[in-house]
């Protein structure tokens, strides 16, 4: 499915912006910054990732539209960036501690909502990748589709991990449903988008696709740094800790090896 560029550049910085993980970057920046004395820093970090990778995307893609990412991404932290200038100092403190989850609900409504109007915010960097003569092939909305909705549910899951960790735990800096949950889910989901359209190109010509190995290991290998952090800042639980990182060294080494024997038959078509 996916070929050369089809846009006005190529290279590896057109390829980068190319990518839909780039209109999330200032929505990851953002979620994983805010937090208490944190709000004002981490909205001027993520409006200004958003507004140089608008000026980017302009100058190696002359004439390409707009996306509906880069438009969310310039408007929604714009208009944060307002009220944090503006808020009190009590409405300052409410954004520090639920702007995180209102970011994340935001991207959930848009990716669902981008699905439901029939355009998933992913078709639109896929046809700069693509032949025009598939863009509306079946197979190739499906991925979009499916991508998009995987999105959706990741970033809904940081959203209740976070809204647990505020409003059942009233402990904004929780480790784990303020970092550890939603950094799990935002690597899962940037590790699909790699596999999955993989998994479809190899269906498609008849071939072995990628195996859940391939899919499963860069999350398995973040099981060792998020034990060491366990132990580090939650030293009540310390064992969990250990057992994170036993566990995370091997099923890595689990997978690789899987990895490195090939797909099952079972990955096979027929």
């Amino acid at each position: 499915m996916r070929t050369e560029a089809y846009g006005t550049a190529t290279g590896p910085v057109s390829g980068f912006l190319e990518n839909p993980v780039v209109g999330m970057a200032p929505w990851i920046v953002f979620s994983l910054l805010v937090g208490p004395g944190r709000f004002e820093i981490a909205v001027g970090i993520a409006l200004g990732t958003a507004l140089a990778l608008v000026v980017l995307g302009r100058l190696v893609h002359r004439g390409s539209s707009w996306k509906l990412l880069e438009v969310a991404d310039v408007v929604f932290f714009a208009a944060l960036a307002v009220i944090g200038a503006l808020a009190s100092d009590g409405t300052l403190r409410w954004l520090e501690t639920y702007a995180g989850e209102i970011a994340n609900l935001t991207l959930t409504v848009i990716a669902f909502g981008s699905m439901a109007v029939g355009m998933p915010f992913t078709l639109q960097y896929a046809r700069e990748q693509t032949d025009p003569s598939v863009w509306h092939a079946p197979v190739f909305l499906r991925t979009n589709y499916v991508i998009t909705g995987v999105w959706g549910l990741a970033f809904l899951v940081a959203a209740l991990a976070g809204g647990f960790g505020d409003l059942v735990l009233r402990d904004p800096g929780n480790i784990w449903t303020g970092w550890i949950i939603q950094i799990l889910a935002i690597v899962a989901v940037l590790r699909f988008t790699v596999w999955y359209p993989g998994v479809v190109r190899a269906r498609a010509r008849g071939e072995a696709a990628p195996g859940g190995a391939s899919l499963l290991l860069p999350v398995a290998g973040l099981l060792v740094p998020v034990g060491i952090a366990v132990l580090v800042f939650d030293g009540g639980v310390w064992w969990l800790g250990v057992a994170l990182i036993v566990a995370g060294g091997l099923l890595t080494k689990a997978l690789r090896a899987r990895e490195a024997s090939g797909p099952r038959p079972a990955d096979r078509l027929s």
